[in-house]
């Protein structure tokens, strides 16, 4: 099979688009092409051409000029996603989406999408969803969820502008993708931004109503399978409290530490959802390259 990489756009230069830069700078499937935002003084841009890749302050008009990027990670906000998305599609380009603005099929690399998959807009939900999700779909595996809860705290410095102009549709995302991936039959999330200092690193708490009878030896092995595989694209995920029951109600604690690679080690939450959109364009490489071999 070839090894030639999939050029990919990165659209928004804030701090998920300045992350990504340094996680696809070292994937040996994917290569920047440009990388695009809006403000001429912003510290991604300037990062991105000190490494030496193109990039603009034109927004989605120079992305949509960028031909040979067939890949676009969209780091904006979820109302400019919902803009950029008919465009995108139009010039044919995948769209992978780390707004909250559900456009296309939610998505969490290691749940519901295999190397085959060919939506042409991906939702990544919320960093919190990334955390969460995989957990309560290994409880869902083992037992009926009727009801998931996830509690993700996150340090307030790691909250970004565009997360606090988002954090409506951040939390609505995240249940929402409780129910459509992680298979749950009813769900609430909640986020809290912690002052403390110095800042705490992402902490996820998830609880699951489930049958009295079920099965934990089941569980425990299933949520350990699960943390293995998202450990495969986030180092830094990690399970705090194995899962036990309580009443009617399972519950598991994770933890997220950053990889330090542009944004600090506290900021788990923006890293988690970096590195899985990293390894959701990975797949696509790996779809495309097997269509073009087997034509």
């Amino acid at each position: 099979m070839s090894n030639k990489r999939t050029g990919v756009a990165i659209l928004g230069s804030g701090n998920i688009g300045t992350d990504l830069i340094y996680k696809i700078r070292r994937n040996p499937h994917l290569e920047i092409r440009l990388v695009a935002g809006v403000d001429p003084a912003s510290e991604g841009l300037a990062l991105a051409r000190e490494l030496g890749y193109a990039t603009s302050t034109h927004g989605i008009d120079a992305v949509l000029e960028a031909k040979d990027a067939k890949i676009v990670f969209d780091a904006t906000s979820a109302r400019t996603h919902r803009r950029h998305a008919p465009l995108l599609e139009q010039a044919g380009r995948i769209a992978i989406d780390l707004t909250p603005a559900k456009v296309g099929p939610s998505v969490v690399p290691c749940v519901n999408m295999g190397n085959d998959f060919t939506a042409p807009n991906v939702n990544l939900i919320s960093c919190a969803a990334q955390a969460t999700i995989p957990i309560v779909h290994a409880i869902s595996q083992c037992t009926d969820v009727k009801y998931a809860e996830i509690a993700a705290t996150v340090a307030a410095k790691s909250a970004g502008p565009g997360t606090r102009q988002n954090i409506d549709e951040f939390t609505r995302t995240t249940a929402g993708g409780l129910l459509e991936v992680g298979r749950a039959r009813t769900s609430k999330a909640i986020i809290v931004m912690n002052p403390a200092e110095p800042p705490i690193i992402m902490r996820n708490t998830i609880y699951a109503i489930v049958s009295e009878d079920v099965d934990m030896a089941l569980v425990r092995a299933n949520v350990e399978k699960a943390v293995e595989a998202v450990r495969n694209y986030v180092p830094g995920y990690e399970l705090t409290i194995a899962p036990f029951m309580d009443s009617d109600h399972i519950v598991v604690g994770i933890q997220v530490t950053g990889a330090g690679d542009y944004l600090p080690t506290y900021s788990g939450n923006l890293d988690i959802i970096t590195a899985a959109a990293t390894a959701v364009a990975e797949k696509y490489h790996h779809s495309m390259q097997s269509a073009v071999h087997a034509n």
